[in-house]
Order: C-alpha cells, then sequence, then structure tokens
C-alpha cells in the first residue's frame, strides 16, 4: 500500500474533544483498512486567513499531520467522511514517495568534473553501450551498374 501524508487543521476546542476529534479522524483511516504510522501535533496557531466550515468562520486552528498506509481507492471515501466532520477545517492529502522511488544519487568529486568528457566513466559506458547496438551499414549494391548520385 502506499503511504500517504494527510495535514489536517481542527477547530480550536478544548483537549478532551481535540483529543476525541482526533481519535475520530484516525478510526476513519483504520475502519477504511489503513494503517496509521505517525501523527504530529504541530500546534494550535492562528490560521493565515479568516476560513469557513460549515458555515462557521474561523480565525485559530490546531494543525495535525498524519502519516498512513492505505489503498488507493479509499482515498476518495476518506476525504468524503473528512467533508461532513464537523471539527476539520481544512484537510489534504499528500502520496509520499517510498524508498524505491527516490532516485539514487552518485557522489561526484571536482577531479571526476574536471575530466574531459570522453575520459569520464559515464560517458565510456555510454559509447560502449552505443557499440554494443548492431548499426545497419549502408550497402553500396543497389542493382544499377553505376552510382546514381554522382556528378
Amino acid at each position: 500500500m502506499p503511504v500517504y501524508e494527510l495535514f489536517m487543521i481542527l477547530r480550536q476546542m478544548p483537549r478532551p474533544e481535540l483529543v476525541a476529534g482526533v481519535k475520530r479522524a484516525a478510526e476513519i483511516i483504520l475502519d477504511r483498512g489503513g494503517v496509521i504510522r505517525t501523527i504530529n501535533n504541530m500546534g494550535t496557531l492562528d490560521l493565515p486567513y479568516k476560513m469557513s466550515s460549515q458555515e462557521i468562520v474561523h480565525r485559530v486552528g490546531t494543525y495535525f499531520t498524519v502519516e498512513f498506509s492505505v489503498p488507493p481507492t479509499q482515498i476518495e471515501d476518506i476525504d468524503e467522511e473528512y467533508s461532513r466532520d464537523v471539527d476539520i477545517i481544512r484537510r489534504g492529502f499528500f502520496k509520499m514517495e517510498s524508498e524505491l522511488d527516490k532516485p539514487v544519487v552518485k557522489k561526484c568529486t571536482l577531479h571526476e568534473e574536471l575530466l574531459p568528457p570522453a575520459y569520464r566513466k559515464e560517458v565510456q559506458e555510454m559509447i560502449a553501450i552505443a557499440n554494443r547496438r548492431k548499426k545497419p551499414k549502408f550497402q553500396y549494391n543497389s542493382g544499377l551498374d553505376y552510382y546514381p548520385f554522382a556528378k
């Protein structure tokens, strides 16, 4: 299952209600066959601008991030459930890169960069690959007694 990150802004509430809201949000993921990896509370902050949710205007919110795995077909259902929750002001899902998807970073030194291209290891590998391929050769035998493009 792919790994997703959910960010959500909950309305300002007392701590017991806030815990209940986060627990309710986590249960929605678990009910859809997901696995929660981490839940991070980023604190209660002023919102960058007035936000309205469920016809209520909010100026302060509590920020959370949740890292979880769930089948991709369930993301829309989870988002729909969160849209009906009165405590969640904003939410968003991001697919996170797995370790296999990350590009391999090669270390390079200044000495290797200053070499002429023909002497670099990567260029020599590309030349070797090109030499291994079979190239069609031009055949002069066209069935004519003369070369048609000669002047």
